[in-house]
């Protein structure tokens, strides 16, 4: 990779909406530079993403570069990335571009790879019917074009495999690292009474808010906990908040859920630390960051047992049928009355997420880098 001019396809980032894809960018990039100092890398960007990131401690080492659209303008952006990104390419002179979420422009200009993170949104309604056809259009346009193909799991490379007819020989499963770097939190009184929170035991659910996150079944759960245990769901609405609202309204827990849209570090920092069990119900996922979050910072975690879950969990988790309310409950139950339970489930997942870095996530996506650079890579352009 020495002497290499690689560039980064982030138009997809939308600070503070982009969700896991946004961890995997902060979390990645630095790695890479530090993983492949004789590497030139760039980024190319929206305008609220290169804003966003110009305050990053690496926005010095690799060159942002603002291309003129946001990822809620749909129209421009695909223009800017099938059009606009290869003739970057060229003029800059790029060894190869890094799509780091699910698309990507058809022909790059040059060797390309693409992370694929998960086909969720072919199974399952995550966006409007509009929106849905137009991101599988463009996800199978940018899986035929790439040189190379990554995902985040075991489990999502069966699932593209299935899903797009890919051979699943050309599919390469990264695990992520943990997630994002504990920072101080703000004080836990302070945000307690900010939300409400002030005595309560709190099970904590970080997602964006959708219908095949399944945060419905940990309300209903709550109705089996003790009233002291309250329920706190921090992520972006992406449409299903009024439902879940509703729905806690109408079981009459409204003031013992709380639902919070995307919350800064530190207060979702606060949040961890005052969890006394963290819970994902999810019905599909690419790979889970907030698990390995929650393991990281001690917190003992009950999630879902379908697609990659078991996978990033292992047996540092409860693992539970996420359409049975009754397995949920029992679950959280198990968290919150056995102490020792409890305490084997910090020590195992403090343990489970140190076999996550993200210097091993750098290390094979260079590698994946190495292999769409190959010349018989690129005799198939």
């Amino acid at each position: 990779m020495r002497g290499r001019r690689v560039a980064f396809n982030a138009l997809f980032l939308d600070p503070g909406v982009s969700g896991g894809s946004e961890s995997y960018l902060r979390a990645l990039v630095p790695a890479l530079v530090e993983a492949q100092p004789a590497v030139r890398f760039e980024l190319a960007t929206t305008r609220r993403g290169a804003a966003a990131l110009r305050s990053e401690d690496w926005a010095g080492e690799v060159e942002l570069i603002e291309l003129p659209c946001d990822d809620d303008e749909p129209a421009r952006r695909t223009l800017v990335e099938q059009a606009m990104l290869p003739r970057l390419a060229r003029r800059r002179r790029w060894d190869l571009v890094h799509s780091l979420a699910n698309r990507g422009p058809r022909w790059a200009g040059t060797a390309s790879v693409l992370t694929v993170h998960d086909v969720i949104f072919f199974h399952q309604r995550t966006m409007s019917a509009v929106s849905t056809y137009g991101m599988r259009l463009a996800v199978r346009a940018a899986v035929s074009g790439a040189d190379a193909l990554i995902t985040v799991s075991e489990a999502a490379a069966g699932e593209i495999a299935a899903t797009l007819g890919v051979d699943r020989g050309r599919i390469v499963p990264i695990p992520h690292g943990p997630g994002q770097d504990p920072v101080e939190p703000d004080p836990e009184a302070e945000v307690r009474r900010r939300f409400g929170l002030e005595g309560a035991r709190v099970v904590l659910c970080v997602a964006a808010k959708r219908r095949h996150k399944n945060q419905e079944l940990l309300i209903d759960a709550l109705g089996h906990l003790p009233p002291d245990v309250h329920l706190v769901l921090a992520g972006h609405d992406e449409g299903y908040g009024n439902e879940l609202a509703l729905r806690a309204s109408e079981a009459g827990r409204a003031e013992r859920v709380h639902l919070l849209d995307y919350v800064p570090d530190r207060e979702l920092e606060a949040l961890w630390a005052m969890a006394a069990c963290a819970a994902f119900p999810t019905l599909a996922e690419g790979f889970g960051l907030p698990v390995l979050e929650a393991m990281r910072r001690g917190v003992p975690v009950a999630c879902s047992d379908a697609s990659s879950l078991p996978e990033v969990a292992g047996d540092a988790a409860l693992l539970f049928d996420p359409g049975d309310a009754r397995a949920i409950t029992a679950a959280i139950e198990r968290v919150l009355g056995d102490p020792a339970q409890a305490a084997r489930l910090r020590a195992a997942g403090l343990e489970r997420a140190a076999l996550f870095t993200w210097a091993a996530t750098a290390r094979a996506t260079a590698a994946s880098y190495e292999r769409a650079l190959a010349p018989a890579a690129l005799t198939r352009r």
